[in-house]
């Protein structure tokens, strides 16, 4: 069981990782729980999103 720590110590990391480029934090870290490096992997190659038009 010592993956489980790592796993759940990913999710976090992707929650702040998401939340850094405007993103839902609770979605990510949900997202890394289910994908765990996939989600990473995706995460790092979006963009950040801005946060207004003007």
């Amino acid at each position: 069981m010592p993956w489980f720590a790592g796993w759940g110590t990913l999710a976090l990391v992707n929650a702040g990782l998401a939340q850094g480029k405007n993103r839902s934090g609770l979605l990510w870290f949900a997202l890394s729980l289910l994908f765990g490096p996939l989600a990473t992997l995706a995460l790092v190659l979006l963009p950040k999103v801005r946060q207004t038009l003007f």
